[in-house]
Order: C-alpha cells, then structure tokens, then sequence
C-alpha cells in the first residue's frame, strides 16, 4: 500500500497538478487587487514566498558522548545555587575582595 501512494505521489500527473497551481498564484493575487481596487481598497503587497532551505544534515552522536554531555549539563545544574547564582563559573571561582 505505502509503495502504491508513493508511486501515485511521484507520477507525472501530481507534478502537472502542482506546476498548474503554482501558475494560478499570481493569476488569483492579481484578481483579489483587481476586486479590491474597483471596491475602494488599496491593493494588498504580499509578502515573497519563503524559499525552501536545506537543513544541514544532522550528527549522530555515539552513546558515550550523548553520556559524556548529560554529565556535563548535570554538573552544570549542580553548580547553580538554591537562589539562582552560579558557584562555580566556567573562568572559575569569582574572588569576593
């Protein structure tokens, strides 16, 4: 069933379809400040579409680094004290004088 909706999503006729809706966006903004226009109303700037970006690939960390960084996130949450200062600065300790 899955292989059946990816090939019927992959076909030359959702392309088509898609390509032909990407054609009737500007046909539709161009209509909506035609009406807007005759009505009265200034014309509505529409913001550029957002262009896709690709996402860097992600990392996949091995369990002794994913350990190693709890421990370091858990000793840093050990050294914030009870009214919310931190004791142990990561330059080391602030000299009180």
């Amino acid at each position: 069933m899955r292989d059946f909706l990816q090939r019927l999503l992959a076909g030359r006729y959702v392309g088509l379809l898609e390509a032909e809706v990407r054609g009737c966006v500007p046909e539709n903004r161009a209509l909506t400040n035609s009406l807007l226009g005759t009505a009265g109303f200034p014309p509505v700037e529409y913001p550029e579409p957002v262009k896709p970006q690709t996402l860097p690939r992600l990392r996949k960390r091995s369990w002794h680094q994913i350990q190693a960084w709890r421990e370091a996130g858990a000793v840093r949450d050990a050294a914030v004290g009870f009214d919310g200062r931190e004791e142990a600065r990561t330059n080391g300790p602030v000299s009180q004088s």
